[in-house]
């Protein structure tokens, strides 16, 4: 498993490409994207599509290779492969039948985002991409405050879309709260990378006003030591109020803050009456 750079085609390693060289295949995500990697280092190894939609049809193949052998090669398109890339399967398979599987370590935009956020560096917490649909996420998110709440204090860190960004980041502020620390890495590597820290209502307004492009990575801090949720329940609800009835957004808030769910029902209640 070979990691490759995730923007700028520097970032990678001599024993990267000398593993690249001399391996029978390359199995990639995309043989367009891996060529011009290839291209630029004057590789000719023969690539083959490998990806979440054949991944499990081709397993016999390629494990029928590596025991006759063969030596091949996996990327992703970008960064380290099975990190919220596919080769997980075949990864997984070639040790159960005890081929020898190894790594060439290299670029991750998880890793570097959390280096360069400010944020808390350990322990932190990667967990793919966000649901792409917003009262999944809620819940999703509404699941991880209640973690938080039962003891879990880590960064959190996610890959997410440019066209989903700003709604998630609303998302996160419904359920954190608005004044939560956070950071955004955008085209890391790159020749317009930026990172955004800031609260989340920071953050969220910095890509309200500048819409997001490239590869994004989105991160949120850990909760103050003191956090038990009940001094934001005000800021939560009404948060959840602008989108949910009163009956969903005290149930929403209800799944992270430490009150009763009849304590929460009124005071949504309550809120949804004022102007």
């Amino acid at each position: 498993m070979v990691a490759t750079p995730i923007g700028n085609l520097a970032d990678i390693s001599e024993r990267a490409l000398t593993t690249l060289r001399e391996a029978e295949l390359i199995l990639c995500e995309d043989t367009r994207v891996t060529a011009k990697l290839l291209q630029a280092y004057n590789i000719s190894t023969p690539t083959r599509v490998l990806h979440d939609h054949n991944e499990e049809e081709r397993l016999p193949f390629f494990l029928e290779k590596l025991h006759a052998g063969a030596k091949i090669a996996l990327v992703s398109d970008a960064g380290t492969p099975l990190v919220s890339d596919p080769g997980y399967r075949l990864a997984r398979a070639a040790m159960a039948q005890n081929i020898h599987v190894t790594g060439i370590p290299g670029a991750n935009a998880a890793a570097l985002a959390l280096t360069l956020s400010g944020l808390p560096p350990l322990p932190f917490l990667f967990l793919g991409f966000p649901p792409p649909r917003s009262q999944a996420r809620l819940t999703a998110f509404g699941t991880l405050r209640a973690a938080e709440q039962a003891g879990l204090h880590a960064t959190l860190i996610w890959y997410e879309a440019p066209h989903r960004l700003v709604e998630t980041l609303a998302d996160l502020a419904v359920i954190f709260g608005p004044e939560r620390p956070a950071a955004v890495g955008r085209e890391l590597t790159k020749r317009f990378e930026e990172m955004v820290r800031g609260s989340l209502a920071e953050v969220g307004r910095h890509f309200d006003a500048t819409a997001p492009r490239g590869e994004i990575t989105l991160l949120l801090g850990p909760p103050a030591e003191d956090d038990d949720g009940a001094a934001d329940l005000d800021k939560h609800l009404v948060e959840a109020l602008q989108t949910h009835s009163v009956k969903d957004a005290a149930a929403l808030v209800a799944g992270f803050v430490k009150l009763p769910k009849r304590t929460i029902y009124a005071r949504a209640l309550e809120l949804s009456k004022k102007d």
